[in-house]
C-alpha cells in the first residue's frame, strides 16, 4: 500500500492551469511541496502567474511558465505543445482554469456573454485540453507510475441554486463533471482521471461579497465555515499522489460536509436578486 510522505510527488512533473491566483496557485505550492516539478499557465493575470513562480523558486522547485488563452483552440495545442516539450512528458495534469463572471468588468454584461465565456473556457478547453492530454499521458504510461489528470466541478452543480450563478455555474460544472467521468473510462487503466467539486471557498468573489452571502456560505457547511483555496489543494495534492492510486473516475466534494435542509432552505432567496 502506498505510503504519503512529504516528498511523495518527487520526480513528477505537474501542469495547473489558471495558476495565476486563487485555487490554482494554492494547487501549484502543494504540488512543489510535495516534490513535483511546475508548469505553470495564465493569460491576464501575468503579474500573478510570476508571483506563483517566485513562491515555487523560493522553495528551490524547478519552474516554467506558459501564457496561453484557452477560450481558443491554438491556445490549447500550445499550451499542450510547450508542457511536453519541457520535460517530454506529463505526469499530473490539473485543469483549473476557470472564466471569473463574477467579478470585474464582465459581471456587469449579459447573461449570454457571460455564458459564451463560462463555455469556452470551463468546458470546451477542459474537454479539448483533457482528450488531448489524456492520450498522450495514455501513451507514456507505464503499470507503476500512472499519469493523473484532475478536473474541477461544483459541489451544487447537480442540486442547483437560484439566481443566475446557479443557471450559469450548475451547467457548466456539470458538464465538466460528466465528461471527467467519461474520460476516465476511457483512459482506464493507465491513466487516473478525478474531479474535485469544491463548495463554498473564499476567493476573490467571496472576500468581498454581502453578510447575505457570508451567512449562507457558512451555514450551508457542516463546519460552519468558508473553505480556502488551501482546503482546495490539499485534496488535489492527495488525489495526484501515490496514496490515491485506487481513487479513479471520483467526483470528491470539498465542502466541509454540505448541510442538508428539509424543505425550502432557511433564507430569504428574494433578498439577493
Amino acid at each position: 500500500m502506498p505510503t504519503l510522505t512529504h516528498r511523495d510527488l518527487e520526480g513528477k512533473v505537474a501542469v495547473v492551469t489558471g495558476s495565476s491566483s486563487g485555487i490554482g496557485r494554492a494547487t501549484a505550492l502543494e504540488l512543489g511541496r510535495r516534490g513535483a516539478t511546475l508548469l505553470l499557465h495564465g493569460y491576464r493575470n501575468i503579474d500573478g502567474l510570476q508571483l506563483t513562480a517566485r513562491q515555487l523558486m523560493m522553495q528551490r522547485v524547478e519552474t516554467r511558465i506558459v501564457t496561453a488563452d484557452l477560450s481558443d483552440v491554438e491556445g490549447c495545442r500550445r499550451l499542450i505543445q510547450a508542457s511536453f516539450a519541457w520535460k517530454n512528458h506529463v505526469d499530473i495534469w490539473v485543469n483549473n482554469a476557470g472564466a471569473d463572471v463574477l467579478t470585474g468588468a464582465i459581471s456587469k454584461q449579459s447573461f449570454e456573454e457571460k455564458l459564451d465565456r463560462l463555455w469556452n473556457v470551463d468546458v470546451k478547453a477542459t474537454i479539448l485540453l483533457g482528450r488531448a492530454v489524456g492520450e498522450r499521458m495514455y501513451q507514456q504510461a507505464v503499470h507503476d507510475a500512472r499519469p493523473v489528470m484532475i478536473n474541477i466541478g461544483w459541489d451544487q452543480a447537480q442540486e442547483g441554486i437560484e439566481g443566475d450563478a446557479g443557471m450559469l455555474f450548475g451547467p457548466i460544472k456539470s458538464a465538466v463533471m460528466a465528461f471527467s467521468q467519461a474520460l476516465a473510462q476511457h483512459l482506464t487503466p493507465k491513466v487516473r482521471v478525478n474531479c474535485v467539486a469544491p463548495g463554498w471557498i473564499r476567493t476573490k468573489w467571496g472576500e468581498g461579497t454581502s453578510e447575505y452571502w457570508d451567512q449562507r456560505a457558512k451555514n450551508e457547511s457542516l463546519s460552519n465555515r468558508w473553505g480556502n483555496a488551501d482546503d482546495v489543494a490539499a485534496s488535489i495534492g492527495f488525489l495526484a499522489s501515490p496514496a490515491a492510486d485506487f481513487v479513479n473516475a471520483v467526483i470528491l466534494q470539498v465542502n466541509g460536509g454540505q448541510r442538508c435542509y428539509a424543505g425550502s432552505r432557511p433564507f430569504n432567496a428574494a433578498s439577493v436578486h
